[in-house]
């Protein structure tokens, strides 16, 4: 029996790829000020009005809405901190997004969820054992018929699987031997396939009969580009603009597993920290920060353009005939073929690039999208974004930079900077790191991240050159760079920056 409880102070669709071819507080009552609202935080342009028509909220409840989350956001973060291990997970609720519900496994920890301002939950699991059991039921089911979608339902402290076949599917994973407690099965004749159909939201077309949406753009280096679903392209496919213009070459994809790439452009086009939202407006990019369950989530493609609802779910797997694709969203924000590798933006936050959905924008439907921090850090890419970016190298300097350290290495030595200690970030975000050394030597650079037992290295820097640069997106935690010299003496300059 579930020992479940909450402490407070108070039509099935068929789901369809988007790849398109030719054939601390809560926000008080609906009467707050809308001018109070609206100075807070001002939100982008069309959003509002997505908001109303696609969660039929007034004016005035999609305004509040959005100052709701933005209030309450750095709580949850702060609470889902101080619960390590013993988090559950964690929702907004009601229309508004006017409570907090964050749920832990320990009845200790209701006091401190009480006192930050939101709604505590004491649940059997938590987020790491239910995630674990996500990993347990995808293995079973990865090339199974039925259940091709699953996820982590945190208000019900379970795994879900939407089956077409219920009682095959619950065999299946008793004979798995996955905990039948832990897991939830739902009738659902959902049949997952890609939604295929620089700027994000706008066409692109790869060959003559394909299109898809770009994501968001991004750098590698001095090099433009932008992500989208890998669905939508394999390695060396080259593409074209909205304007059929030359564009660029996918750089990399991954699909089925992920659903995720990443295009370069040529010089024609330049990066933007837009996405546009379908009135001929556009909304800015300032940053990757995570949305919260519940949280508004906006959808910008190339076939129907700018759309809104809520992220429903994380950490979903879905079956398309090509494979399956795991650690993806589920949000109710509807799409259509074409829309496929757009962007999803909350506020304005990047969310992800849409994978694949069910039904369409007239009766309304499921989208899924591949969360953006995987991809930047899988490809080493940095978004474009409002807040800037890392500065430019030039030829043998590294200047601009926030922090910069200096030293003399010589022939296989090594040393840890800044100082042989290390640095703390705070926020999510790009590193970005330059070496500078003498002509003739060849030292390198390795930028490590702390696990809590050791030091992983998360991005290298390895060219026979005596210059080498970093770009790493990352998490909050601690960080170091490596400074090696694989051959020759030299002095050195080391700049860095940090999110």
């Amino acid at each position: 029996m579930s020992r479940r409880h909450a402490i407070t102070t108070g039509c099935v669709l068929t789901i369809t790829a988007l790849t398109l071819t030719a054939a601390p507080a809560v926000a008080t009552s609906p009467t707050v000020n809308t001018s109070v609202v609206l100075s807070a935080r001002q939100p982008p342009p069309g959003m509002i009005e997505a908001l109303q028509r696609d969660l039929g909220l007034t004016r005035e409840q999609a305004q509040t809405r959005l100052l709701n989350e933005a209030r309450l956001r750095p709580v949850e973060a702060k609470l889902r901190r101080r619960l390590g291990d013993r988090f559950g997970g964690s929702w907004f609720a009601g229309i508004t997004a006017q409570g907090l519900v964050v749920a832990t496994t320990s009845s200790a920890d209701i006091p401190q969820i009480l006192a930050a301002g939101a709604r505590g939950e004491v649940v059997d699991r938590s987020m790491a054992e239910l995630d674990a059991t996500v990993e347990e039921v995808d293995a079973a089911l990865s090339t199974h018929p039925n259940g091709r979608v699953r996820y982590v339902d945190v208000k019900a402290n379970k795994v879900v699987i939407l089956s077409d076949a219920p009682s095959a599917t619950r065999n299946l994973i008793e004979a798995a031997g996955v905990d039948p407690v832990a897991v939830r099965v739902v009738p659902s004749d959902e049949q997952p396939r890609p939604l295929s159909d620089l700027q994000g939201g706008t066409p692109y077309y790869i060959g003559s009969t394909s299109r898809c949406s770009v994501g968001f753009s991004v750098l590698r280096g001095a090099q433009n580009g932008f992500v989208s679903a890998g669905h939508c392209g394999k390695v060396g496919n080259a593409t074209t603009g909205f304007n059929r213009a030359a564009q660029g070459v996918f750089q990399a994809s991954n699909f089925p597993d992920n659903d995720f790439a990443w295009v370069a452009v040529n010089d024609d086009w330049t990066p933007k920290p837009l996405v546009d939202n379908g009135t001929g407006g556009t909304v800015t990019v300032a940053g990757s920060k995570e949305a919260i369950e519940g949280a508004s989530v906006c959808r910008s493609g190339s076939t129907t353009g700018w759309h809104c609802g809520t992220i429903q779910q994380r950490n979903a797997s879905i079956t398309y005939p090509q494979g399956s694709v795991s650690e993806v969203t589920r949000t109710n924000v509807c799409a259509e073929p074409g829309d496929s590798g757009g962007s999803f933006i909350s506020i304005d936050q990047a969310q992800g690039v849409t994978s694949g959905g069910s039904g369409d924008c007239t009766s309304g439907g499921v989208t899924y999208f591949q969360p953006i921090g995987e991809i930047l850090t899988t490809y080493g890419l940095s978004l474009v974004t409002t807040a800037g970016n890392p500065p430019p190298l030039s030829t043998g300097t590294c200047t601009g930079y926030e922090q910069t350290v200096t030293g003399t290495l010589n022939n296989g030595q090594s040393v840890y900077q800044p100082n042989n200690r290390h640095y703390r970030s705070t926020a999510a975000g790009v590193h970005a790191g330059c070496l500078d050394a003498d002509d003739g030597v060849d030292l390198d650079l390795y930028l490590q991240k702390w696990n809590g037992r050791g030091w992983d290295t998360v991005a290298t820097a390895d060219s026979p050159s005596p210059d080498e640069k970093i770009s790493y997106t990352g998490t909050p935690g601690y960080y170091r760079y490596r400074v090696p010299s694989s051959n020759g003496s030299s002095p050195y300059t080391l700049g860095y920056k940090a999110p």
